[in-house]
């Protein structure tokens, strides 16, 4: 779907609209959505709902992973036209790192019980972080791994359309749009590190795991290009995922002495997304009217000759 993707849909670079953003996101997460009917055919309710559960944990913590992608592109200034292909290689660099982290923390809790204990506490920690507000702020220009890299690999700070290297006087150099695919690797093995362990919680197969990570990436692409620049119309989803971390950290804290049934999980997840993104929405709205009825907006203010101007004179 990736080759598709990028070979016939985004054969050249372009500047991504709204409109266009917003129908490859709905054309992705209703392809989400729909493996979870191939599942239910496939292998069972059971396994259809675990699918389901794991896809909207990934979905929603990697919201998160779009805001930074935005601290990124703004901060080595990289044109939205070519911001698409830096993705494409981005979400496929995630698909293999998620792979590995997901068959070895499998392979870790069917050898030792104990480290869904650890995951359920480390789980637990995030959250209080989120409610702490003590995430940290992303500097791209601190990031280790970039520095490393920089110091390894010849570079330029000059663009070359949406190449990630270039020829200049006979010598290969990284341009700006490596250095970016770069962080953008290394934020997403971080936030990997919070959803894989939260959707382990969900389900030990590693194709539901795996599936349900992949599909819920596929279309961030899409996302970003959707919410870039509005994160101040989501102000409660960070509060929305710390109580999901909470609620799956219990989860495995709990596991020996109540095996919680996934559609509990699931129902639990869907209704805190919903409620985050409706008390988003509902805020949203209500400041923006009191905007609207503040002092000196022309929809607010009374001419001289409204009768109760002149009562309160």
């Amino acid at each position: 779907m990736l080759v598709v993707d990028l070979l016939l849909v985004h054969r050249t670079p372009h500047e991504i609209s709204i409109k266009e953003a917003g129908i490859e996101s709905a054309v992705w997460i209703g392809i989400g959505l729909l493996f979870t009917l191939v599942m239910w055919l496939w292998q069972g309710g059971q396994a259809s709902g675990e699918y389901l559960a794991g896809y909207l944990i990934e979905k929603s913590l990697s919201v998160d992973n779009v805001f930074v992608w935005a601290v990124i592109f703004n901060y080595f200034a990289v044109p939205r036209k070519y911001q698409f292909r830096v993705l494409f290689w981005g979400i496929f660099g995630a698909l293999v790192l998620r792979a590995i982290f997901i068959f070895a923390g499998v392979a870790l809790l069917e050898r030792f019980d104990w480290i869904l204990y650890v995951f359920g506490a480390f789980l637990l920690f995030t959250a209080w972080r989120i409610y702490r507000h003590d995430e940290a702020e992303v500097h791209p220009e601190d990031n280790p791994v970039l520095k490393l890299v920089q110091k390894v690999i010849p570079s330029t700070p000059q663009l070359d359309g949406q190449r990630l290297f270039t020829r200049i006087n006979g010598r290969l150099l990284a341009t700006p749009l490596f250095a970016v695919l770069v962080l953008v690797e290394t934020t997403d093995v971080v936030f990997a590190v919070d959803s894989i362990p939260a959707i382990l919680a969900v389900s030990r197969e590693e194709f539901i795991v795996f599936s349900s990570n992949a599909f819920a990436i596929l279309g961030l692409r899409a996302l970003y290009f959707l919410l870039a620049g509005m994160q101040g119309r989501f102000r409660y989803l960070n509060a929305g995922l710390g109580v999901i971390l909470a609620f799956v950290g219990v989860k495995m804290l709990l596991v020996e002495v109540y095996h919680m049934p996934t559609w509990l999980s699931l129902s639990v997840i869907a209704v805190v997304l919903t409620v985050t993104i409706w008390a988003s929405l509902r805020a949203e709205k209500r400041d923006e009217e009191l905007s609207s009825a503040a002092p000196g907006d022309s929809s607010t203010r009374v001419t001289p000759g409204d009768d109760h101007m002149e009562d309160s004179e």
